[in-house]
Parts: C-alpha cells; structure tokens; sequence
C-alpha cells in the first residue's frame, strides 16, 4: 500500500485520540499469563506483534513463526527453553533470521536449556527442546538489547531456583529492565536490582491479578512530532497515560519542551499543547534508554528546521532495519543531511524540505510513522504504508482525524 500524505487545511489541531496498550508491556504481560493462567490482562495491544507473541504461547509443537516481531523472538526463546515436554523451532521473517540471537541462547544454555541452530550459528531459526532449568546463575553483557535480560528474567520466578543475573559493563535500557521487574513485582515476585546485580526469586504460583497495560507512548511519540510541527494553540489528547509511567519513551514529555511543547496529565489521559514557536538551533540527547524515539525526534528536527545530535543508538542497527542507515538515505531525498557512526546521528539544520518525496519504509513501522507528521510542512509519499500494523494498525485512520489528507496511489 502506497500513500499520498497532503498538508490539512487547518494547522491549529484539537482532538482527541485512544491508543491502545503499549507492546512492549504486553508481551511481557502476556508471557506472565502463560507462566500463570490466573492473571488478567486489560488494554492489549492490537499490534500484530502482540497477536503473534499470543499465537506463539499457544503452541507445544511444530514451527513457531513470529514474522517480523523482535520481541516475541527473544521472549518466547526463554519461555520455550523452560518449558519441559514442549519442543518447537522457532523462526521468522528473512530480516530476523539477520537478527542476532547468540547471546540469548547462550545465556539459557548456562542455564540448563537444550537450543540447537537450524540454519546460521547465532541466528534464528532455532530449534528447541523445553526442559526443566534448575541452575539460576548467569551473566551477560551490560550494554545489549534489554529484551535479552527481560526475556530471562520474566521466566526467572517460574524456575525451580528463581535467578540472579549479573550485567557486566555498563547498563543500557534500564527502564525496560525496570520495566520487567516492576511487572515481576505486580503479580507479586520478589526481585532487586542493585549495582549490576539483579535476582528474582522462584515463585509458583501468583494471586488472582489483573494488569492494566498502559497504552504505547513509542505511539505518542508521532502525535509529539505532529503537534511541534503545528501551530501555537494546538491541542491533542492521548489516553491512556500515567504520570508514573513504566515505559522509557516518557522521557518524551521532557524532551519535547524543548519543541514547544506541553503534557498535562489528567486522569489516565495526556494532553499536547503546543505553547511556544522559540525553539533552539540545535539539540542534543541521549538516548540509550529510549532509543525507538530517535526517528522521530530526528524528523521532527527537520520539519523545525534545526539541526540535533542523538547519541545512544547502537542498538538501531539490528532493529526491524539498520534504522542508522535508513534514516540517513530517507533524510537525503528530503534535502537533509545527516551522518551517522555506530551509535550516534547527527543532523544539520535545514530550511528547505524537498516536495513530494516518496519515503521507503524496510519493514519497519517506525519509519513508516516517524516522517508521517512531515505531512505538516510538505506533501509526501509512503511506501509500504501497511508495515504500521505491526504496532499501530489504526495509526493512518488516527492521522485523518486531525485533518490530514492521506490518500491511496
């Protein structure tokens, strides 16, 4: 699917947007659910990686295929390998089959668990034979995916031993191992994370719980970039937000005051307000804890017409697509001009964005979404459009709410 996005008439934007719950909370609370059949879950992603990471724990046997989703690769890699009597292979699309799962699977082998290669040696497919993990010490780099800590330790409390993990070097990600933890902590786990040390204590059972998913504030991220780009006086309201949030993209409500941008919290729902045109020249973050954010922040300094330096991001690379790269030659065709290293970006400044531009998305939903409010300054196309579906399947049909001319070509 091809779109044709066109600048609304009206650039002073007041309305109202559900989102639903965030993916990266429910997945980790559905694989609690698997672990104890007694939780609740309410505010679901209706992403397709949530549908997929829910086929996959229904399966005992055979292929497990999680298409494009990262997240249910890592989690269901534990969650299979402490299984005992359930035996899959585990694979997915051709891009993840490039992902790197070598560290994970060798943490769990630490542990006990029976994981042998189909095809590549550190790369998925990969096939594997649930057993009984009884050892409960392992350490891993501090400075990889926080989806290989998490996808260990949301299955700590069901081994026999529970586990203590050590994270050796710097620690990147931190609020999604936080994240993890806090969850563990919810239903009723006993954990600590002190210094570089973090244990989780066996637990076989859990109380009746029901777990709120907090909605997507990766999500918000485009509406941020929509209303910086809008004019002063615009409002969008976004539910269903907490002050006290677990997710690492909040950090966006700060950032984006630097754009002009307010959030009010009121009543689980978040309130936009554009408040200033004074914006600096040029900015700069660290992202390592919230490093999905990167593409939009970055688009959004180009539709403001400043420059910005993101460091942080040496995870992007073995993302949905080297979003490094990706970002570098979409922001070319737009007359942006970028460099990058290993883990940073850098943008200049730029007045003039190029028209009708048609934006290549790599199978990946941020792209397609994070230059979406570019439609504020300028026409565009986006290529493979659908790929949103991933994580925000309504994301096109929100954007036309605000007045957006979105258009199949």
């Amino acid at each position: 699917m091809r779109l044709q996005l066109s600048i609304p008439q009206e650039k002073t934007i007041k309305k109202s947007i559900q989102i639903t719950g965030s993916k990266s909370e429910t997945n980790r609370s559905l694989l609690l659910q698997a672990l104890y059949p007694n939780l609740k879950i309410e505010n679901l992603s209706n992403s397709d990686d949530g549908v997929v990471m829910q086929q996959g724990l229904k399966k005992t046997t055979g292929e497990v295929d999680i298409h494009h989703a990262g997240t249910a690769m890592r989690f269901l890699t534990g969650y299979f390998a402490s299984q005992e009597g359930k035996e899959v292979v585990l694979t997915g699309s051709q891009r993840m089959q490039e992902r790197p799962i070598k560290i994970l699977v060798e943490a769990l082998r630490e542990l006990g668990a029976e994981i042998d290669y189909v095809k590549n040696e550190g790369y998925p497919p990969i096939k594997i034979t649930g057993k009984k993990l009884v050892k409960n010490q392992v350490s891993l780099p501090a400075n990889i995916s926080s989806q290989y800590i998490s996808s260990l330790l949301l299955i700590a409390p069901s081994l026999e031993n529970g586990l203590e993990l050590e994270l050796v070097g710097k620690i990147t990600s931190v609020p999604y191992i936080k994240m993890t933890l806090a969850l563990l902590e919810q239903i009723g786990v006993q954990t600590s994370f002190e210094g570089n040390h973090i244990k989780v204590h066996p637990q076989s059972e859990v109380e009746d719980t029901t777990l709120v998913v907090e909605s997507d504030w990766s999500s918000a991220s485009y509406f941020y970039s929509i209303v910086a780009l809008c004019n002063v006086g615009t409002e969008i309201q976004l539910s269903s937000y907490k002050s006290n949030s677990l997710q690492g993209d909040s950090v966006l409500a700060k950032i984006y005051t630097d754009f002009g941008v307010e959030t009010t919290f009121l009543d689980n729902t978040i309130t936009l307000t554009k408040v200033s045109d004074k914006i600096p020249s040029h900015v700069e973050y660290e992202l390592s804890n919230a490093p999905d954010i990167a593409q939009t922040i970055t688009v959004t300094c180009l539709g403001l017409g400043i420059g910005c330096h993101l460091a942080g991001l040496h995870t992007l690379p073995i993302k949905e697509t080297d979003r490094l790269a990706a970002l570098k030659t979409e922001l070319a065709k737009l007359g942006g001009h970028v460099t990058i290293d290993a883990e940073s970006l850098t943008l200049q400044a730029t007045k003039t964005i190029i028209p009708d531009v048609a934006i290549d998305t790599y199978n990946d939903h941020r792209m397609a979404m994070a230059f979406a409010p570019l439609a504020l300054r300028t026409t565009l196309f986006v290529n493979d459009a659908g790929v949103v579906s991933k994580s925000y399947p309504d994301f096109w049909k929100d954007l036309t709410t605000l007045g957006i001319g979105i258009q199949e070509v």
